[in-house]
């Protein structure tokens, strides 16, 4: 994968979606993974990031996040969780495939089209991953999204098995020859 663009975003997302579908009668109350939030927290977060991620896209603020937020009906089922997440990523990847490559917007600093594209398929996947660890689901990322996700917003990031190695750099993971990570920031702001 040379480029991350708006089809990814929309792999990412069908993917959760398809995870986590035959998971909705579930407790999402349950605690998602290692986090504070409820499997149903998460996934309202991932629907979250997404907007925000399009809402600064499309209106390109080259110095704060717009002052505008998603709130989820608190009584809204697993399943209608899902259906806000697949909307705001549509949102996304709409907003993404339209940008031009040299577009700017605001994530603590000038972030291009395909920037907001990588933070929102890594939001959607670690976050699938959280839910999935706290539902109790086998599912393991894919990898070439992983790889496209690392080589963009983690150039740092050592070698190895992309799914592994995003997992570690985020603090999911272990790594046999590395101390666990419990920082990180990620890079999205470039420098043109």
């Amino acid at each position: 994968m040379d480029r991350i663009d708006s089809r990814d975003v929309d792999r990412a997302v069908d993917e959760m979606v398809r995870t986590l579908s035959p998971h909705d009668s579930e407790d999402w109350q349950t605690r998602a993974r290692s986090l504070d939030w409820s499997c149903w927290q998460t996934a309202a977060h991932v629907a979250h990031d997404l907007l925000a991620y399009a809402g600064q896209l499309a209106a390109r603020p080259t110095d704060a996040y717009l002052p505008f937020d998603l709130t989820v009906n608190a009584d809204a089922p697993a399943s209608e969780v899902l259906r806000v997440v697949t909307a705001c990523g549509r949102l996304l990847s709409t907003v993404v495939a339209a940008a031009a490559p040299g577009d700017r917007a605001w994530h603590w600093g000038p972030c291009d089209p395909e920037g907001f594209a990588a933070m929102g398929i890594a939001e959607t996947l670690l976050h699938t991953h959280d839910i999935t660890q706290g539902l109790g689901i086998a599912w393991r990322p894919p990898e070439d999204l992983c790889a496209a996700v690392l080589n963009r917003l983690f150039p740092d990031a050592p070698p190895g098995d992309p799914v592994q190695v995003l997992l570690w750099s985020t603090g999911r993971g272990e790594s046999a020859d590395r101390p666990r990570v419990t920082s990180w920031v990620w890079k999205a702001a470039i420098s043109d």
